[in-house]
Order: C-alpha cells, then structure tokens, then sequence
C-alpha cells in the first residue's frame, strides 16, 4: 500500500494540458450560459461510436468538465442538448419533445457525421433526416466518430472558457 502511495505521489496529475483557449461558439450565447453549460446527451439513432469519444471527453483525460461543461440527466436541468446519430423515425418526435423541455437560451450541438448530414446512413428507410432537419443546430462537431478533443474544443466555444 506504502508503494501504491508514493508512486501516485511521485507521478502527480497525469491529464492533457490545456489547448489553447477557442473562438467561441456564439458570443451572445456563451454571454447567455455564464461560462458554464450543462449538458443532456440525445442518441437519436447513433452506431455507438460517437457515444465512446463522449465519455472520453468527459473522463479524466480530456475532462470537459474542467472547462465547465457538465452532463446532466434532464433537459428541464439543460443548456445544450448534444445529439448523436441521424434522427430515425422512431426518435424523431422524442427529439422534438426533449429540445422543446430545454429552457431558454438552449443550444443544439449535432456531434458526429452522421447528426451532420446522416452520414452512411443518409437516405436509408428508417432515418428522418440528420438532426438540423429536425430542430436548429448550433454547432457542428465533425468526425466519425468525432475525437474526444473535438468535442472538447466544441464545449469550450460553448463556455467560452
């Protein structure tokens, strides 16, 4: 136990450093949401893999959090809703009603090629449309899967911080 401590204590904090600080996304917005946001993830029909790079950018390698994002468990309790995954039939009206419950000012970020423009899904019979043809997005995050310093920087143009 005495070697498991002083080894914890001679490595120190082992995380990525900081990049520098990005454009934010909206200055009204992040003026709005007080350099912090919190934020209700939505699969709206996601492979899962744009779901993995989000929890790394919120685990403690890349730790949005320390830039003031948070995730959180209602969208009554939100700021941003970050949508994963073109928009299927089935979760079409689900989406609409969750960005609805979203109090003002709400953001939308669509994470991944496929919220984007559906991505290799386009056009396939189950799918609505990407998730700008469903509710207004607010920034795009490229990628797919998107790496979790993209989603990052894409948060802290949100806080601004």
């Amino acid at each position: 136990m005495k070697d498991l401590l002083r080894k914890i204590l001679k490595t120190g904090r082992v995380a990525e450093d900081a990049p520098d600080r990005p454009e934010a996304a909206s200055p009204d917005r992040t003026r709005a949401l007080g350099g912090s946001v919190q934020v209700r993830h939505v699969d709206a029909g996601s492979c899962n893999g744009c779901e993995v790079e989000i929890a790394s950018a919120f685990g403690p390698v890349y730790d949005a959090e320390r830039y003031g994002a948070r995730q959180v468990a209602s969208p009554r309790h939100a700021d941003a809703l970050m949508v994963t995954g073109p928009v299927t039939r089935n979760m079409e009206m689900a989406l609409r009603r969750t960005y609805e419950a979203v109090p003002e000012p709400k953001v939308v970020v669509a994470v991944g090629d496929c919220a984007r423009n559906c991505g290799v899904f386009a056009e396939a019979y189950g799918v609505a449309g990407a998730v700008g043809d469903v509710v207004p997005v607010d920034v795009e995050v490229r990628g797919c899967p998107p790496e979790p310093e993209a989603i990052v920087a894409a948060l802290r143009g949100l806080t601004g911080r």
